[in-house]
């Protein structure tokens, strides 16, 4: 049975709720929804239905721009970024929002974290280095070779051209490790798979870079598996900045290992929870006025906990992801990835479950692969986390492969049909 849907706010978010619900009056997209609600009436806010992005792509951009000359002359002002999301679970959305908006929203997530925030104070124009997919995003992200200087765009140096890490020869390894020593980064922005891989290489031939000051986790779930291998080998703190292209950044690591809500730039719900309070992380953006999303059904399960300072969030993996229990309750990527938590010799992993609840554990090995005794470890808690009387079978693999996002995913529920092609 699902709970109510829980509203999480702070001091403030409201006020300026208020403000902005006039201006999103006039958008095409919520004219009608919002008709009724004259006055700021947070109770009429939160009975409009939840946003799906089919609406959002409806349309666009005139569902958010009601006049087109205005839209046309901002484009030729060159006021705005047009960006598209990776398409991680549906297909990829346009994205509308201010020059310098990318910017600013990041900063202000990343501030959160007071080692990161003095970092910044040091380093006002701190260069970074990023290792993604090239398919995360087709305007910033490379698809195509590229020269080094092409990849450059600002303090960032994009490093990486290849979808499936696993594939990447010693040569393209040798050129992405000299190119971030040249860039000499303060950090490292990284998606966690693509980063495992090349930090086992600079592991393998002894490299190490100076500059680094700390490494960013985004562009999907980071595992312990990861942090594991990322804090060893760079040795710097390695912290997960969680958010979307559509959304700006809404959580940020802090020095305690929290996840803390950017205020500024969301305000947040979760939905249809469940008895152990994972729901639906539902979003409204508060930041980006070109492109504002109401309720936004961002499509990640999440959890909050309050402590003294505030509210903490713990995001628990995208809700498609979810693998089923033996007695039908739903289990997480985040509950899941405890599992591993004490568990040596994997890089990366997959855990697939069929619709008869049969699993199996696909592995990436770390430098040296997990001993017989770990496996049994890892597979006995599994098996136990998700009710079943079947053992879970393993089965080391040298690739795994992406989703056509080029993102990567750590607990997936097959059907028959896919099973078979």
């Amino acid at each position: 049975m699902l709970a109510t849907t829980e509203l999480i706010h702070e001091t403030g978010q409201l006020n300026l709720l208020a403000k902005l619900l006039p201006r999103w009056r006039q958008l095409p997209l919520y004219r009608d929804a919002l008709a009724g609600c004259v006055q700021a009436d947070w109770n009429c806010f939160q009975r409009l239905p939840l946003l799906a992005k089919r609406a959002m792509r409806e349309n666009f951009p005139h569902n958010f721009f009601p006049d087109a000359k205005a839209f046309a002359s901002l484009v030729e002002q060159n006021l705005i970024e047009r960006e598209h999301t990776s398409g991680t679970s549906e297909e990829r959305l346009p994205v509308i929002f201010p020059m310098g908006w990318w910017d600013e929203q990041e900063r202000r997530a990343l501030r959160l974290n007071r080692y990161i925030a003095d970092v910044i104070e040091q380093y006002p124009s701190a260069r970074r280095a990023t290792i993604t997919s090239p398919a995360c995003n087709g305007l910033t992200c490379p698809t195509v070779w590229m020269s080094r200087e092409q990849r450059i765009i600002g303090h960032s140096l994009f490093v990486n051209l290849a979808r499936i890490p696993f594939l990447l020869s010693e040569a393209d390894l040798a050129r992405m490790a000299a190119e971030v020593a040249g860039w000499a980064p303060q950090f490292l922005d990284l998606d966690p798979v693509q980063g495992v891989w090349f930090a086992l290489y600079c592991e393998r031939k002894g490299i190490q870079f100076p500059s680094l000051k700390f490494a960013l986790c985004s562009y999907e779930f980071v595992s312990v598996v990861h942090r594991k291998i990322l804090s060893r080998v760079f040795g710097v703190p390695i912290c997960n900045l969680y958010g979307s292209t559509e959304t700006g950044h809404l959580l940020m690591e802090n020095e305690h290992g929290e996840m803390k809500p950017s205020h500024e730039t969301a305000l947040l719900e979760l939905t249809e929870m469940a008895p152990n309070g994972v729901g639906d992380l539902v979003v409204t953006t508060l930041s980006n006025d070109y492109m504002p999303l109401l309720r936004y059904r961002i499509g990640d399960l999440a959890e909050r906990r309050a402590q003294p300072d505030g509210n903490v969030f713990i995001i628990h993996g995208r809700a498609r992801d979810a693998l089923v229990a033996g007695d039908g309750s739903r289990i997480t990527t985040w509950q899941v990835d405890q599992c591993f938590a004490d568990i040596s010799g994997i890089a990366h992993y997959e855990l697939r479950q069929s619709e008869s609840n049969e699993c199996i554990l696909r592995y990436v090995p770390d430098v040296a692969a997990p001993t017989a005794a770990d496996l049994l470890k890892v597979t006995s808690r599994l098996k136990a986390l998700l009710k079943l009387a079947a053992p879970i079978k393993t089965e080391a693999m040298t690739t795994l492969v992406p989703a056509a996002s080029g993102k990567f995913r750590l607990t997936c529920r097959v059907t028959e049909a896919a099973r078979t092609g």
